[in-house]
């Protein structure tokens, strides 16, 4: 059954039959196992990964930041009651606990560089115990969630007529 989760997980959009049909069980039983794992919270939801600079008007998206976050473990919950803070923010994308100089990394987005920074200065940074921040603004993606955001080279071969 994992091997539905990997597949959903590459491609949301495949239907039940093609992953009927891709792992060698029935319809039925792909379509009970998706809505039981939808109602278990395991699928948390469905989504499209979007290259907003191929958007028109690309000069309005948002701005992207990574803020690494240091904070002072409290004894019995340790950072997890900052995290969970944090990832209450709706300008908060994700929020991880991670390994070196920092312990939270969060991914924020906001309208402009002005608006990210306002959260940091006025919002994460007035939590207790957030010892110090770090922001590091996105210049470009080039992958995201797996996807490439680079056009593949063009073929230079020449081409073989029989």
């Amino acid at each position: 059954m994992r091997e539905i989760l990997e597949l959903l997980e590459k491609d949301s959009t495949l239907s039940h039959t093609t992953l009927a049909t891709m792992t060698g069980r029935s319809v039925a039983e792909v379509s009970a196992q998706v809505e039981a794992w939808e109602k278990a919270g395991v699928i948390r939801r469905y989504k499209a990964v979007v290259d907003w600079e191929k958007v028109d008007g690309a000069d309005a998206t948002e701005v992207t930041a990574f803020i690494d976050v240091a904070v002072t473990p409290a004894r019995g919950v340790g950072f997890d009651d900052v995290a969970e803070r944090l990832s209450r923010f709706a300008e908060v994308r994700s929020c991880y606990l991670v390994s070196g100089g920092h312990d939270l990394r969060c991914t924020v987005v906001g309208p402009n560089i002005r608006a990210v920074s306002d959260f940091v200065s006025r919002k994460l940074s007035t939590i207790d115990r957030v010892q110090a921040t770090a922001t590091h603004f996105v210049l470009k993606t080039h992958k995201q969630d797996g996807d490439s955001f680079t056009d593949p080279e063009p073929d230079h071969r020449l081409p073989v007529t029989p």
